[in-house]
C-alpha cells in the first residue's frame, strides 16, 4: 500500500524557520554557496539553535502517538543536501522525529507543496511564501527577529490569527480601505448575517480544528485565538461566518484598533499570524510572528533581477 499524507495536518518548514540559521546566513552567497556549504559541513556536529517556529512544530508533533501519526512536518528549503545533514542531526538533538525534507539547493521550493499537500509553509524567504499563497497554499514569513515564544505550556498548543485577509477574505477590508470606518461599520452591519469568503489560512483553521478532535490519547490541547483590529458591531459578522463555518476559536479579542502585541503577550501563543505589516512587527516584539502576504494591505512584490540572485537561504 502507498504511503500517504492526506490523513494528517502537514506542515512544511524551511530551515531558517525552524532553526536559528541567521549567522550562516551571513555568509550565504547563491553565486558561489561554497562558503555556505562548508560552514554547515563544518558545523555538522554542532547542533542548531532553535528558531521562531521551533516551538510550534516540537508542540505539532506532539499530537503524535504511537498508534496514531496526525501530525506531518517536513523540511522544504532551498539548502543543500550537505546542508541536510546538520538539520536532520540538529532535528534528532532537539528530539523533533523529523523523517522527510526537500532541499532544493537554491531552486525553487514552494512547487513541492502541492505532492505535499501542505496546510501551512512557513519561510523566511519572502518571495517563496508570496509564491506559494499565490498557488492557494496557507502560508506566511517568519520574522527571525521575533522574540522566541515565552512561558512553555508543554500540553497546549496556542495559535493567534487576524481575521480579514487572514482567515477571511478582504473583502471588507477594501472597503475600510477606499471609504473609511464609518463606511466600513456600515458595510459589515449591512452584511452582519452574510458569511464571508474565506481567507488564505480558512484551511489551517480547519484542519486545526479537526487534530483538535483527534488530539484525545497525545495528551495536547489546542487553543486558538482570533485577534482582531475589528470592534463592535462589526464583530458580529466575524462570528456568525465562523459559526456558518462550523468552525470556532477558543478565544476572541476586538481591539478597535488598539495595539495587538501586548494583548499576544498575555495570550502567550506559539504563533502569530497577520497580513498587515504593522501589526505583526509589533507582534513580533512579544511573540513568534509571521507576516502573511496576502490582501489588499500588501502590493504585489516587485523582484529585483540583481536581488533575486542573490536571495537568502530559507
Amino acid at each position: 500500500m502507498a504511503v500517504t499524507l492526506d490523513d494528517k495536518l502537514v506542515v512544511a518548514i524551511s530551515s531558517r524557520a525552524l532553526f536559528d540559521f541567521e549567522e550562516e546566513n551571513r555568509v550565504f552567497d547563491p553565486l558561489d554557496p561554497r562558503a555556505y556549504m562548508e560552514l554547515q559541513q563544518a558545523r555538522l556536529e554542532v547542533p542548531a539553535k532553535p528558531g521562531v517556529a521551533f516551538q510550534l512544530v516540537k508542540k505539532l508533533l506532539a499530537f503524535n502517538t504511537a498508534h496514531a501519526r496526525n501530525v506531518e512536518v517536513v523540511i522544504l528549503s532551498r539548502n543543500d543536501p550537505v546542508s541536510a545533514l546538520r538539520i536532520f542531526r540538529s532535528a534528532k538533538e532537539a528530539g523533533l522525529p523529523l523523517e522527510r525534507g526537500v532541499f532544493t539547493q537554491g531552486r525553487d521550493p514552494f512547487r513541492y507543496l502541492r505532492p505535499l499537500g501542505a496546510h501551512l509553509f512557513l519561510s523566511a524567504n519572502e518571495q517563496d511564501v508570496s509564491e506559494a499563497l499565490a498557488l492557494g497554499f496557507p502560508a506566511a514569513r517568519v520574522l527571525t527577529e521575533s522574540v522566541a515564544a515565552g512561558v512553555d505550556y508543554p500540553h497546549e498548543l496556542r495559535i493567534a490569527f487576524d481575521g480579514d485577509a487572514v482567515l477571511f477574505s478582504d473583502e471588507a477590508e477594501r472597503v475600510y480601505q477606499a471609504e473609511g470606518l464609518e463606511a466600513f461599520q456600515t458595510h459589515e452591519i449591512s452584511k452582519a448575517e452574510l458569511p464571508l469568503s474565506g481567507g488564505p489560512f480558512k484551511p489551517l483553521l480547519a484542519a486545526l480544528h479537526q487534530l483538535q478532535q483527534q488530539a484525545g490519547a497525545s495528551g495536547m490541547r489546542l487553543r486558538i485565538a482570533l485577534v482582531t483590529a475589528r470592534s463592535a458591531p462589526a464583530h458580529e459578522r466575524a462570528i456568525n461566518t465562523l459559526m456558518k463555518w462550523n468552525l470556532a476559536v477558543d478565544e476572541a479579542m476586538f481591539l478597535g484598533g488598539l495595539e495587538k502585541g501586548p494583548f499576544l503577550r498575555e495570550f502567550e501563543p506559539d504563533f502569530f499570524f497577520d497580513d498587515q505589516t504593522g501589526h505583526v512587527t509589533s507582534a513580533a516584539l512579544h511573540v513568534p510572528s509571521g507576516h502573511v502576504r496576502a490582501g489588499i494591505a500588501n502590493p504585489p512584490l516587485v523582484v529585483d533581477e540583481t536581488t533575486a540572485r542573490r536571495k537568502p537561504k530559507a
